[in-house]
Parts: structure tokens; sequence; C-alpha cells
């Protein structure tokens, strides 16, 4: 099985794949982003998102109700049925997913984030937190009957609400339950860059040591996204390929090794 993590920006191409899973001969699961199109309709709404970092250099969005509620809207509900139309177009029979939905993802809650403001330390609390099981006999009666479960932000926490969390998260979440052979994440990049700026600085081969290095030298979300891929590989991955997902066939590309290959 292949866990498929889709990036949310606004340059993914979709449909290449869709298509490129079409045509897979193997059972996968789909977690995907939409922070484009949230970041659209928050600014149309008139509730523009926030961003805090916290003490110790790591970023998330701020979650409030209203930015679940735009959650809601961008991810549960226009990105994953487009998504889900696209497979239905290409005979794949995906059923969509949040996270609330049979608490297929159960998360807990943030005590807070430590964050500076104004030389002063602060606990800023939220509508945020991290998964921490996974319904695995509903995925897998899914998957058994044949679906493609597509999933989405947000996740259920301890009383039943609607919280905000990081795909990074859930698909280590995921893969911890599920054991998938490989975990594809595709980007608006050719692979992981050594230099942000520069799309040929592609590092085509990274080593679970290396990660942990990297990790202590960068900041922003990029830290969190290092921290993620540990975390992952500690939780028993063998193969992550990130990979661009821009180009025509982003799948079959991945597969074929293109990107960064981490394991």
């Amino acid at each position: 099985m292949i866990i498929v993590k889709i990036g949310g920006g606004a340059s993914i191409n979709l449909e290449g794949i869709v298509d490129d899973l079409a045509n897979l001969d193997e059972p996968f699961l789909v977690v995907h982003g939409a922070n484009a199109l949230r970041d659209e309709l928050a600014e149309t709404l008139g509730r523009p998102k926030q961003v805090l970092t916290s003490v110790s250099g790591y970023q998330s969005v701020f979650s409030d109700e209203a930015a679940i509620d735009t959650i809601l809207m961008s991810y549960a509900g226009l990105r994953n049925k487009r998504l889900v139309e696209l497979f239905q177009r290409a005979g794949v029979n995906a059923l969509g997913l949040s996270g609330i939905d049979g608490r297929v993802i159960q998360g807990r809650r943030n005590k807070g984030i430590r964050v500076k403001e104004d030389a002063k330390t602060l606990i800023k609390r939220d509508f945020s937190g991290k998964p921490v099981s996974v319904n695995g006999d509903l995925l897998r009666l899914l998957l058994d009957a044949g679906y493609a479960p597509v999933l989405s932000i947000p996740i259920a926490d301890e009383n039943g609400f609607a919280i905000n969390s990081e795909n990074d998260d859930i698909v280590n979440a995921l893969q911890a339950e599920l054991a998938a052979d490989r975990i594809i994440q595709l980007i608006e990049a050719p692979g992981f860059l050594d230099d942000a700026s520069d799309e040929t600085s592609v590092v085509a081969h990274m080593t679970q040591a290396e990660l942990i290095s990297r990790e202590e030298s960068v900041e922003g979300r990029i830290k969190r996204k290092m921290l993620a891929l540990r975390k992952l590989f500690e939780g028993g991955a063998a193969r992550v390929i990130i990979a661009d997902g821009r180009i025509d066939n982003p799948i079959r590309a991945a597969l074929d090794g293109q990107g960064t290959v981490i394991g």
C-alpha cells in the first residue's frame, strides 16, 4: 500500500496525480492539503490567517473558530469533494473523509503554544492539536472493499471538537497504523532543495541521520517538516519520496525515483 500526501499549493497538478493513481495496481490512501485555497477564501471572507512562531522556532497557523470554519469550507469541502470528483471521473471509487468523520483521525488538543510578543512569553490556545490514533478498522474496511480514502483536516479532539492539525503528523499516525510500503509526498518543488531559491539543488538521496542534522540547522515550517520526517522513520517507515507535484505524471515520476528519496 502507498500513502500519498498531496500538498495544498496552487500549482499542484491534481489531474495528473489522479490519472497516475488510477493506473496504479496497488491500494492507496490520499491525504491532501488546501492551504492556497484556504488562504484565498480567508482573505475573501476578511479572516486572513495568522501564523505563530513558537519559542522553539516552529511555525503553525493560529486556529480560532473562524479559522476552523474556513478549514471546513476549503479542505473538507471544496478541495476534498473536487478531488473525489476527479477520482470518480478516472474510474476510482474514492470516498472523501475529514478526520472527524468516524473519528478516522483522533487527536488531542494542544495545551497552548508558547510565543514571544513584545519581549513577553505568552501561551496562545486555539483549536489545534496532534493526532494520537487512527480508526484503522474503518480504513481497512474501506480499502478491502476497493474504496480509495481521500482524507483531510480537521481531525477530532478528545471531546469531538474539530481541530486543525499538521498533515505531516497525520501521515505519521496513518503509517504507524497501516504500515504502508512507501510514502509519497508531492510538493511545489522538484524535491528537497539544499537552496530553497534554486530548483536545481535537489538532494537526490537523504539518510535518516541527515534528517536530524538538517532539522537542527533550519527554522520555520521546514524545521517542522524535518521533525515530522524524522518521527516518520522512528515509527517504522522504510521509504519516503518527496517529489514534484506540478509535473505531468507526478506519481509515476516519484515511483521512478525522481525527487528526494529518503530511507
